[in-house]
């Protein structure tokens, strides 16, 4: 289970950050992410980093969000900075997760959070 933190209604400029927690009896978590969609739109990946803690981005944040993870936490953090009114989207966490059930490794979804830039 991913169950994430954060987000709301933030002014333009401003700097919140995420965070997106994994429960449960996990054997490993591959990549981990941070996805964003918006109404009549596809869901964009905006940021991602795998078990190594490497980290790709979209073009669009690129120098504004910075993604890391705490491996002992199991928890993966989305710090986005100089917000603009289009970063305003729901923010989905993401991650590939290898729990002791022995299902190997599955593909797993937070709920979603809100993030909604003013002007």
């Amino acid at each position: 289970q991913l169950v994430e933190s954060g987000g709301g209604l933030v002014q333009a400029g401003g700097s919140p950050a995420l965070s997106c927690a994994v429960s449960g009896s996990i054997f490993s978590i591959n990549a981990m992410g941070w996805y964003r969609q918006t109404p009549g739109k596809e869901r964009e990946l905006v940021a991602a980093i795998d078990s190594g803690g490497s980290t790709k981005y979209v073009d669009s944040v690129k120098g504004r969000f910075t993604i890391s993870r705490d491996s002992g936490k199991n928890t993966v953090y989305l710090q986005m900075n100089s917000l603009k009114p289009e970063d305003t989207a729901v923010y989905y966490c993401n991650a590939d997760i290898n729990y002791y059930s022995g299902y190997g490794v599955v593909d797993y979804w937070g709920q979603g959070t809100q993030v909604t830039v003013s002007s």
